[in-house]
């Protein structure tokens, strides 16, 4: 197995990891607290998880495919679908394309943290036409 690989495969483990955690909460059954303050806390919680598993997705996939963000995207949509698939059978809990929809803000934080660090990271290595160092990292003036 070549180093590449190795590493593709030790990295997979967290988003693994996280995909596994999403299904154990969603095998809870549902609790019947409809307070705004509960649905709320909620749904914060699905942004936050599918931002945390698109991210994790990223990381783990970069050493492995070329454009690794929309495979991140792709793979945690598919596990959104199949999550909320999931708690149509789960006592107390359904699954809505509401809830796929909330977890796609997830995902878009995610993407959109990710495209402007890399684009703020490629800013600061650039170097201008004269071969001094870009503006965004300490320099000496002349």
């Amino acid at each position: 197995m070549n180093p590449r690989t190795r590493t593709a495969l030790l990295r997979s483990a967290l988003p693994l990891a996280l995909m596994a955690t999403i299904f154990y909460f969603s095998a809870q059954p549902g609790i019947d607290h409809n307070g705004w303050f509960v649905v709320l806390m909620r749904k914060f919680g699905h942004v936050t998880e599918y931002a945390l598993l698109t991210a994790a997705w990223w990381w783990a996939l970069r050493v492995a495919v070329r454009r690794p963000l929309p495979w991140a995207i792709g793979i945690s949509l598919a596990y959104a679908c199949t999550d909320e698939f999931h708690q149509t059978f789960v006592r107390g809990r359904d699954g809505t394309p509401r809830d796929i929809a909330i977890d796609a803000v997830g995902m878009a934080i995610a993407a959109l943290v990710i495209v402007l660090r890399r684009r703020a990271s490629g800013a600061r290595t650039r170097i201008d036409a004269e071969g001094l160092v870009s503006r965004s990292s300490p320099a000496r003036s002349p």
